[in-house]
């Protein structure tokens, strides 16, 4: 098996370990405390898991809605399934947001809201404040993205300008039970940044928003209604986002079912397997890709061969050029363009949703041999990672990884193999 080969069975085997079907077996139990139940979900991730939901629930589902992304629907029996963009919000997301809302609201006390999250769940559910546009939510969405802003600081904006997202939809669903099963694709597993934690308790204010874009540098840059509406809540004139310790959220649990140590584990084990020495060196790996890449390459050579570094997490891309990619190509372009010929180095990033940013690939593969294949193509490495432009080249270096929808969520994934 080559280095590329390797690479590539050691991300298949940690996909398979984040499937979701048996994760959602493992922990939704039911009892005959509750009368009617009714699934409702957002993500990437969220149609697999109500598949699996009906499954367990069978007959006693009296009706639901589910969200995913575009490509990621999935059979249903008794649940509604719609699809919506991300990661810009779209109008079908606003319809879905407002089709969640209403199934909550129609829930009696003694009913069960069993609510399904996973990664994407945010950008799938825009539900803007009065007066503020989808439009417009989508702008702040936009500059957010292009700042380098983490996934943590846009969701505390974002919670902020929404009546569904930090704890809202359980304070519509009040006074049935919910229970939240939830698939992390945030570092740390933080309830209330899953995707914006609708059944969550928010522990950011609008003063935190409100830092958050100052920090950006777009405090100046959002719409006018944004600022005011931000504005109306430092001064009080608009309610804060349901906090910790409010009576609600004792009808309320909130279970993490899956993260990343599920795929970086498999991802260890299969490359012992495979004979390379397995060297973990993080779940929790942020920062600039390109920075990142750079450092992770120089550990590598370190290593004794065979190795494979493994890490987890979710790296930012600062745009500030005009091209097209996701922080995993770009990881894999910087990573590429460190290596010298006579390393014998492949590196692989992939998102495990099987989406790297708005592209069609989940990531790419690269070696020493990637920089002169660009080339020989017509593409210019160096030029494209000062472009942002790390799709066009991996495409013509052949090095993109395209799976297709993985229908789970759990950060990247990171390897540097050294044979």
């Amino acid at each position: 098996m080559t280095p590329r080969e390797a690479a590539r069975a050691v991300l298949e085997a940690a996909l398979a370990a984040g499937d979701v079907a048996p994760l959602v077996r493992r922990q939704l139990r039911l009892d005959s405390r509750h009368g009617r139940i009714f699934v409702l979900g957002c993500g990437k991730a969220s149609g697999a898991m109500a598949a699996a939901a009906e499954e367990i629930a069978g007959d006693r589902i009296a009706g639901g809605f589910v969200v995913v992304k575009d490509g990621y629907g999935v059979r249903l029996r008794s649940i509604e399934i719609a699809e919506a963009g991300h990661p810009v919000p779209d109008e079908r997301g606003l319809a879905a947001s407002a089709r969640l809302l209403e199934i909550a609201r129609s829930a009696r006390e003694d009913d069960l809201v069993l609510f399904l999250a996973s990664g994407g769940g945010s950008a799938l559910t825009p539900a803007p404040a009065p007066p503020i546009t989808l439009a417009e939510k989508r702008e702040v969405t936009q500059l957010l993205l292009a700042s380098g802003a983490t996934i943590g600081e846009l969701n505390a904006v974002r919670k902020h300008l929404s009546t569904f997202k930090g704890g809202q939809l359980a304070r519509v669903a009040w006074p049935a039970s919910v229970l939240t099963l939830a698939l992390s694709d945030v570092i740390g597993d933080p309830l209330d940044v899953i995707a914006s934690g609708p059944t969550a308790p928010d522990p950011t204010t609008f003063a935190d928003a409100r830092e958050v874009l100052a920090r950006r540098g777009l405090g100046d840059r959002v719409p006018a209604s944004v600022a005011r509406r931000l504005d109306a809540g430092l001064c009080g004139d608009v309610e804060e986002t349901p906090k910790p310790g409010d009576r609600l959220f004792g009808r309320v649990s909130n279970v993490v079912i899956g993260n990343n140590t599920l795929i970086t584990d498999a991802a260890v084990a299969t490359a012992g397997r495979l004979g390379y020495h397995p060297h973990l060196m993080t779940r929790e790996l942020q920062g600039e890709a390109r920075v990142v890449a750079r450092d992770l390459v120089a550990r590598a050579r370190r290593l004794e061969a065979p190795a494979c570094l493994i890490a987890g997490g979710e790296t930012t891309v600062t745009v500030r050029g005009p091209g097209k990619g996701g922080r995993c190509q770009e990881f894999a372009l910087a990573a590429a363009l460190e290596l010298r010929s006579t390393d014998r180095i492949t590196v692989l990033a992939a998102g495990t949703d099987g989406t790297d940013g708005p592209t069609d690939a989940t990531g790419a593969i690269v070696d020493a041999s990637s920089v002169a294949r660009g080339a020989a193509a017509g593409a210019d490495a160096r030029q494209a990672l000062q472009d942002n432009d790390a799709y066009r080249f991996l495409r013509a270096s052949g090095d993109l990884l395209v799976s297709g929808p993985t229908r789970t969520n759990l950060l990247d994934l990171y390897l540097v193999l050294r044979s």
